[in-house]
């Protein structure tokens, strides 16, 4: 006689998960900064950013006192009259219209950006220039003085770069090296960086061209210029 077989026992149900084993519900989100166009408080805050901003931009040689000046100067306006609008009424909304121009503060930027008019090259002693280039807005008659002073230092560094306030608010970099120099009319004071980019391609034109300056041979068609860089805008 055949037995039935014998079946498994079934598995015990699963026990349901206690309140302590659930899992926790997820964090909440942060709340997003407010809008500067919704808050007096937030709108304050961006343009101190903002101010910030620009001084580091001043100190790194990024732009001029010009440009500093204008830039910083409008948006300590903006922040001023925030403030006195919010002491007469601090439930007005017409602090909002103080930041509803938008563009003016890059409208100041490229209104005060020094732009670079003539540049004319001088090799050491010798007055007259081996290239020059751009729209000159004075004399190189006006130039060459101030070249001469330079060659008249009894100890000129070979390599310096200094800058003079010309008439008419126009400023003179003029970057020298071990054979020449370089003479760069700006149309206003020119920022650090751009100093620095003066000082850079005179030391590229005397590293190009050291064998000619050193031995005098002055031939324009068989040298290199990278001032060119500062007037031109296509090969």
């Amino acid at each position: 006689m055949m037995r039935s077989p014998i079946r498994p026992n079934a598995p015990p149900p699963a026990p349901a998960d206690s309140p302590s084993q659930a899992a926790p519900p997820p964090p909440p989100l942060p709340e997003a900064p407010a809008a500067p166009q919704e808050n007096p408080s937030a709108a304050i805050n961006t343009l101190r950013q903002k101010m910030e901003a620009i001084a580091d931009e001043f100190a790194n040689g990024s732009i001029n006192r010009a440009q500093f000046n204008a830039m910083y100067r409008r948006y300590s306006e903006q922040r001023a009259i925030i403030e006195r609008l919010l002491e007469r009424n601090p439930n007005s909304d017409a602090w909002k219209q103080v930041l509803g121009v938008q563009g003016h503060t890059g409208f100041l930027r490229s209104h005060y950006e020094a732009q670079p008019l003539y540049f004319v090259i001088y090799r050491h002693q010798i007055p007259k220039a081996i290239l020059s280039a751009g729209k000159d807005p004075l004399k190189e008659s006006d130039i060459l003085p101030i070249v001469r002073m330079v060659w008249k230092m009894p100890n000129r560094p070979k390599a310096g770069l200094g800058r003079r306030l010309l008439p008419n608010n126009l400023w003179l970099l003029l970057a020298t090296g071990e054979y020449a120099a370089t003479a760069v009319v700006f149309s206003l004071e020119p920022s650090i960086g751009q100093a620095r980019l003066v000082r850079d391609l005179h030391a590229d034109f005397e590293r190009a061209n050291q064998a000619a300056l050193a031995r005098g041979w002055i031939i324009q068609d068989q040298m290199v210029f990278p001032q060119r860089a500062l007037i031109e805008t296509s090969p």
